[in-house]
C-alpha cells in the first residue's frame, strides 16, 4: 500500500508565482494544506502580454517569501514534507530556472527528493485531485500556448489526439481582445463584451470543422475578426460586443465539432464502457467516462456550456476543476509529484534541466503550422 505522503510544490512557468503544500493518503485522497499564488497581472498589463524578463525578476523577488507563507499556512516545516516538486517545463525559460533552481536548493539543503514536474501533467492530473477520476479519461487542455486533446491513460501515460496547427485558443482570445482595444488578459475581456453582443451578426469561419483529424486551428478565425473590424471601423461599443459574441460562437461551434469527434473516438477505443445498443445516455457499468477541461480558457462559461451539453448527449461526465486550479498554481504541481511518488517513480537528480518545450506525448509528431511560432508541441 502507498504510504501517506506530503509534498511542497513550486510553480513559476509564466506570470504567476505559486507555492503549495499538499497531502495524499494511502487511499489516494488529497488534502490541500496551503495554496499561495501571487499574480503578476499589474506588471504585464501595460504591455498587453507577458514580458519574460519582467516575469523572471518578479519570481526572484517573491518566491522565497511565498514558500515560507505556504509552509506557515500549512503549519508544517521542511522537515515535515517528504519531497519537493517544481515545474521544469514547458514555459518561459527564465521563470522555470527560478523555480527549479529554488526547488533544487531546498531539496539539497533539507535532504529531500526532488520531482521535476511537467506543467501540462499538472493540468492533466488535477481532476484526480478534485474529483477522484479513474483512468482513462479524455482531456481538453486550453492553457497558454497549448490547445490539445489528450487521452490520459495513467500517470506518465498520455496520447495526444489533437493539437493546434497555428494559434492556440488562448492566443486567439488575447489577440482578438488586443485588436479590439480590450484590456489584458483578453479571454475574460472578450467574454464580458460578448454578453451584450449579437452572436449572429458576423458569420466567422469554423476552422477544420467536418474534418476527421482532431487538430485545431484558430489563426484564420483571428484574421477574419480583424478583417470584420477593419471593414466597419471606427467601432462602437456595440460593434465590439457583436464581434466578441460572434467570435465566441464560432469558437464554441468549432470545439463542439472537434471534441464531439474525440468523444466518438473514445467510445470506439473503449467500447466496454458504453452499452452496445440503445441511446448513449450512460455507461454500461461503473462510473461514467470523463471529459476534463483544464487551463485558463476553461473559465469561459459559454464554452463550458457547450462542452457540458456535448458530454450529456454522449454519456460522458464533464469535469472542470475550480477556476483557481485551472489557471497556473502550485497545487497541481505538488499533486503531480505525489502521483509520481505513489507509482514508485524515482525522483529526479539535481542536474535536471528546465525545458521551454516539453510535450506530454513524446511520441506524437510535431505539427508545423502556418503561424510565426511554427512547430507546436
Amino acid at each position: 500500500m502507498v504510504p501517506f505522503l506530503r509534498i511542497l510544490g513550486i510553480e513559476t512557468s509564466c506570470d504567476e508565482t505559486a507555492a503549495a503544500v499538499v497531502e495524499r493518503d494511502a487511499e489516494g485522497r488529497s488534502n490541500v494544506l496551503s495554496d499561495v499564488v501571487l499574480s503578476q497581472l499589474d506588471e504585464h498589463s501595460a504591455y498587453g502580454g507577458v514580458v519574460p524578463e519582467i516575469a523572471a525578476r518578479a519570481h526572484v523577488e517573491a518566491l522565497d517569501e511565498l514558500i515560507e507563507e505556504a509552509l506557515k499556512r500549512a503549519n508544517v516545516s521542511l522537515n515535515d514534507v517528504d519531497a519537493i516538486a517544481a515545474t521544469s517545463g514547458p514555459g518561459l525559460i527564465g521563470g522555470l530556472l527560478v523555480g527549479l533552481m529554488t526547488g533544487k536548493a531546498i531539496a539539497r539543503a533539507a535532504g529531500k527528493p526532488l520531482y521535476a514536474v511537467n506543467h501540462l501533467e499538472g493540468h492533466a492530473l488535477t481532476a484526480r485531485l478534485t474529483d477522484g477520476l479513474s483512468f482513462p479519461y479524455l482531456m481538453l487542455l486550453v492553457s497558454g500556448g497549448h490547445t490539445q486533446l489528450i487521452l490520459v491513460r495513467g500517470v506518465g501515460q498520455y496520447e495526444r489526439w489533437g493539437t493546434t496547427i497555428d494559434d492556440a485558443l488562448g492566443e486567439a482570445f488575447d489577440k482578438t481582445a488586443k485588436l479590439l482595444g480590450l484590456p489584458y488578459p483578453g479571454g475574460p475581456a472578450v467574454e464580458r463584451m460578448a454578453r451584450d453582443g449579437n452572436p449572429d451578426r458576423f458569420d466567422f469561419p469554423r476552422p477544420l470543422v467536418g474534418e476527421a483529424r482532431l487538430d485545431f486551428s484558430f489563426s484564420g478565425l483571428k484574421t477574419a475578426v480583424r478583417q470584420a473590424a477593419q471593414d466597419i471601423a471606427p467601432l462602437s461599443d456595440q460593434d465590439v460586443a457583436d464581434i466578441c459574441a460572434s467570435f465566441q460562437k464560432a469558437v464554441s461551434r468549432t470545439l463542439k465539432d472537434r471534441i464531439g469527434r474525440g468523444l466518438q473516438r473514445f467510445k470506439a477505443e473503449f467500447p466496454t464502457t458504453f452499452p452496445a445498443t440503445g441511446p448513449a445516455a450512460g455507461p454500461a457499468t461503473g462510473e461514467k467516462p470523463a471529459l476534463v477541461v483544464a487551463g485558463g480558457v476553461a473559465a469561459n462559461l459559454e464554452l463550458r456550456g457547450t462542452l457540458q451539453a456535448l458530454c450529456d448527449k454522449n454519456g460522458f461526465r464533464f469535469v472542470a476543476p475550480p477556476l483557481h486550479l485551472c489557471t497556473d498554481n502550485a497545487v497541481m504541481i505538488a499533486w503531480a509529484g505525489l502521483e509520481r511518488m505513489a507509482t514508485g517513480a524515482a525522483p529526479d537528480t539535481l542536474d535536471v534541466q528546465p525545458r521551454s518545450r516539453w510535450p506530454l506525448d513524446s511520441n506524437a509528431e510535431t505539427l508545423i503550422g502556418f503561424g510565426k511560432r511554427g512547430a507546436k508541441a
